[in-house]
């Protein structure tokens, strides 16, 4: 079996776009891999993070995965900091890494851009993804065409440890649906749909009730015109929005086009609010049972334990092939 990795950073409410892009491919790729499943919750604290939000932040994920399908029995699922090897490998893989590398990363001049002090974690944060990656010798990365540069980041890196300390790390090999698995903005289709965009009405929160659902796709900004085409690059309000339905109705954009051909957008936005809803309620009736019952910290326990012992064999291995003396 092939081995996964992925997670989610507890910071915010998780959106569709989340959903689209790593919770629903975990849910299939579980069934066929080894799965490990994080809550990345290191990698949050790069920016600003309220004690409280974070803790109830990284239960909420938690949950979430839970609801969406995730199978404890067949995937480990675990929060980051509970297993001190990602910071160790991270630290380790931080002196592999130079300068210039980090400095090209788009991520880290988008975060960092206009801000008077940036925090040296914001800026290593892709040397410390690499280790969560490269700890399970993980085969398959589930993420979305925005962590391209990221990944090819960990290659390098996993081939640079290779090349001076012998064949250790796998390389790992971008998971990525044909669609690419990313939702842009419902207010504007040229930005990724973010749970920190401070407008509520850019992003459908997992969490969103069904009425909200409705009415921040019905004020969802639309090209001009009325034909239900993709077209990315003239129409990209209305591909953005027929990916997304692309995704939780399962329909090819051929289906879709033919499907609304002469409609105009307002009845296929109505429709998409209601495949929306169809697939949101049944989790979000979940997630409520979840959170009530207390069954997430023993899910994080078992998880934690389970990709512990893959995750300690390899940094001790690294460590060795470095020189460091061992116990």
């Amino acid at each position: 079996m092939k081995r996964v990795l992925s997670g989610i950073q507890p910071s915010g409410q998780l959106t569709i776009g989340n959903y689209i892009g790593a919770l629903s491919k975990f849910v299939k790729l579980q069934h066929d891999n080894r799965c490990f499943f994080m809550i990345v919750d290191l990698h949050a604290i790069t920016q600003p993070q309220e004690p409280e939000a974070l803790r109830e932040q990284s239960e909420s994920v938690s949950a979430l995965y839970l609801a969406a399908g995730i199978d404890p029995s067949k995937a480990s699922i675990f929060l980051q900091s509970h297993i001190p090897a990602h910071a160790e490998l991270g630290w380790l893989l931080t002196t592999l890494t130079y300068m210039g590398e980090l400095e090209r990363m788009t991520q880290f001049k988008d975060k960092s851009s206009g801000k008077e002090s940036i925090g040296v974690g914001l800026f290593t944060y892709p040397s410390l993804m690499a280790a969560d990656i490269l700890l399970y010798q993980a085969d398959l990365i589930p993420v979305g065409d925005d962590q391209k540069q990221h990944i090819e980041l960990t290659r390098d890196l996993a081939h640079r440890f290779n090349s001076r300390f012998g064949e250790f790390f796998t390389m790992p090999e971008l998971y990525m649906d044909e669609l690419g698995g990313r939702v842009m903005s419902l207010d504007d289709a040229s930005k990724k749909m973010s749970k920190s965009n401070p407008n509520p009405a850019s992003f459908i929160a997992m969490l969103d009730e069904p009425d909200v659902i409705r009415k921040k796709l019905s004020r969802a900004v639309t090209d001009s015109g009325r034909e239900v085409k993709y077209d990315p690059q003239n129409k990209p309000e209305i591909a953005n929005l027929m990916g997304i339905y692309s995704h939780f109705a399962e329909m090819s954009i051929a289906e879709i086009e033919a499907r609304y051909e002469g409609q105009g957008y307002g009845p296929f936005k109505k429709d998409l609010a209601e495949q929306l809803v169809a697939v949101l309620e049944p989790i979000q009736q979940r997630y409520r049972e979840i959170r009530k019952s207390g069954e997430v910290a023993g899910v994080l326990k078992k998880g934690a334990e389970e990709a512990a012992v893959i995750a300690n064999e390899t940094v001790l291995e690294a460590k060795k092939r470095m020189g460091f003396l061992i116990n």
